[in-house]
């Protein structure tokens, strides 16, 4: 993880006195992120189809508005992929304005499962309409409660959708794995 420790001090810094501390923690989530993530994976039954750091190749081709080979695939770097996380992903879900803690758990879950399915799955753990976007009335709903259990909450769906997938008997126990540690991390990040 030293080595993507990077992502946080190159590419988003310390936040000056009283700055939001939103890049920080964008920064030190995408750390987390590309631990969970790994290198470069194209497993036959994965839908994701070839994917490095997390990104897909379907994701990546969007990115540079071109079709790219298994090579380039394999090629990518921690440069060449965080700012499709930042805006791809971290914006699509508010994180600038989600509290420090549920911003990791839902970006997590953005990543790993879809923007509108992790935004959907927090506005059934707040308990507002779900429409798969972040918006003022979910984030004030976030706002409203406490963040642990929130986390807590959403580990739990998200624990459960996994388990509703047709592929949980292949990669189940990865996402288990990950979903805790996610659940763990965030809570470190509410607690602050």
């Amino acid at each position: 993880m030293k080595t993507l420790l990077i992502v946080t001090a190159v590419f988003f810094g310390t936040p000056a006195n009283g700055e939001s501390d939103m890049k920080e923690n964008l920064g030190a989530s995408l750390d987390m992120i590309l631990e969970h993530e790994g290198g470069y994976v194209s497993h036959k039954d994965d839908p994701g189809g070839r994917t490095n750091l997390g990104v897909t190749q379907a994701v990546y081709e969007d990115w540079v508005d071109k079709p790219v080979t298994e090579q380039e695939m394999r090629s990518l770097t921690v440069n060449d992929v965080v700012p499709i996380y930042e805006n791809n992903y971290w914006k699509r879900i508010s994180g600038d304005d989600l509290v420090s803690g549920v911003d990791f758990a839902v970006l997590d879950m953005a990543v790993n499962s879809g923007v509108s399915r992790a935004a959907k799955l927090l506005q059934a753990v707040v308990g507002v309409k779900q429409d798969g976007g972040i918006g003022p009335q979910t984030l004030s709903a976030v706002r409203r409660m406490d963040p642990i259990d929130i986390i807590e909450n959403y580990a739990a769906r998200r624990e459960a959708f996994y388990k509703s997938l047709k592929t949980f008997d292949t990669f189940g126990k990865g996402w288990i794995r990950r979903n805790e540690k996610t659940k763990l991390e965030a809570i470190k990040l509410a607690d602050g």
